[in-house]
């Protein structure tokens, strides 16, 4: 009972502080050339976006080259923003969810001036893995596969049973999951077999794509991501603190910041196990630089390491522009949860599919691929 309180308070104050922030920047701030806060630290404060379609890993080929000529660059936008494939279905037809999003859904940013987000190693690829991530990819790709044995898409060699055989159900597949699953598998007995996109958690730390809308306090900063599909999350940054003891563990980590100059530094750690970034769990460690070089771009850097799982620590580099703030007044909070009727549908479809098997009326529910969206089917 007494754990429950404090639990509930730490959320209580955590909404209140995210409500006190946001208040402070009721005021629109829209062409407001201002640099600095009423408190004297710099003004980070807004919508902002990194603009531009930058591949997070270089080209192999490319070396140590940092930036494209402007020939490549339109080359880039010519072969995405006219490529068939997003506006095209299935050879055969199907319009299910594998071919159901065409072009006219998906927007394209375009190409951006680097080569690579990744600044850090020169070479602008993510370090290698080390045995130990390895063992744990090799473990749950295992696992996924053994899934899908019995599928059709294995039966043909289909791209989602690639490495895998073809063959009856394993027992395994009613066994508990051997790690903590963030993606879709093909088995639906509870929420924690779903993706993380299926339950309306998609969010991640540090977040490289979506909207990111900061607000200043005299003592915190508040930053709410938007990840797209009604997804997103808040991170409160304390500037000043310790971080908690390291049997405290948080899904988007314990983050503490500190002004060094014009620029903001936030070290996060905490992080829990179950919610990963790539290959990286609990030990994650980020370092995260923000600073504003003019009044409508912001400079963003990230230092990424963990020991389990790559060799060596990574630094990616954006540059985000600032977004329109009246054009995106509406959706200031993660708003999935609240239309979710996918999870439920996906779960009780499961039960029907599971039932009308034990009448003798439908296929074996491990026999049809709900993982892969029947991708291996199209090869």
């Amino acid at each position: 009972m007494r754990r429950r309180l404090i639990e509930s308070l730490g959320v209580a104050t955590a909404i209140a502080t995210v409500a006190v922030l946001l208040q402070l920047a009721a005021v629109p701030v829209e062409g407001q050339a201002r640099s600095e806060t009423p408190w004297g630290h710099p003004n980070l404060e807004g919508i902002w976006l990194d603009v531009y379609a930058t591949p997070l890993e270089r080209p192999a080929e490319l070396g140590e080259r940092e930036f494209f000529t402007a020939a490549e660059r339109a080359e880039r936008d010519q072969s995405r923003m006219v490529n068939p494939g997003r506006n095209a279905r299935g050879q055969d037809g199907r319009t299910d969810v594998a071919g159901a999003y065409n072009a006219v859904y998906t927007s394209a940013r375009p190409a951006g001036p680097r080569t690579s987000l990744v600044v850090d190693p020169p070479n602008g690829r993510i370090p290698a893995l080390t045995p130990e991530a390895q063992r744990r990819n090799e473990v749950e790709r295992e696992w996924r596969l053994m899934l899908l044995r019995s599928t059709e898409t294995c039966r043909v060699g289909g791209s989602g049973c690639a490495g895998g055989d073809f063959g009856p159900a394993s027992p395994r597949r009613f066994d508990v999951v051997p790690f903590y699953n963030t993606g879709r598998m093909n088995r639906h007995f509870g929420p924690e077999d779903q993706s993380l996109g299926d339950r309306c958690m998609s969010g991640r730390t540090p977040d490289l794509n979506g909207f990111r809308r900061i607000v200043q306090g005299e003592d915190s900063v508040a930053i709410a991501y938007d990840t797209g599909q009604g997804q997103g999350y808040q991170r409160i940054v304390n500037l000043g603190g310790s971080h908690p003891p390291s049997n405290i563990r948080l899904r988007h980590g314990d983050s503490r910041g500190r002004w060094e100059g014009d620029t903001l530094v936030i070290e996060t750690t905490n992080f829990s196990p179950k919610f990963r970034f790539r290959e990286s769990g609990g030990d994650r460690r980020l370092v995260e630089r923000y600073t504003r070089i003019d009044e409508d771009t912001l400079e963003y850097e990230v230092t990424i390491e963990d020991p389990t799982a790559w060799v060596a620590p990574w630094t990616v580099r954006q540059e985000l522009k600032r977004q329109n703030d009246q054009q995106n007044r509406i959706y200031y909070e993660p708003r999935c949860h609240e239309g979710n009727y996918g999870l439920p549908a996906l779960l009780i479809g499961a039960r029907v599919d599971e039932q009308a098997f034990a009448e003798g009326r439908g296929p074996d529910p491990f026999s049809l691929d709900t993982a892969t969206c029947v991708q291996g089917l199209q090869d």
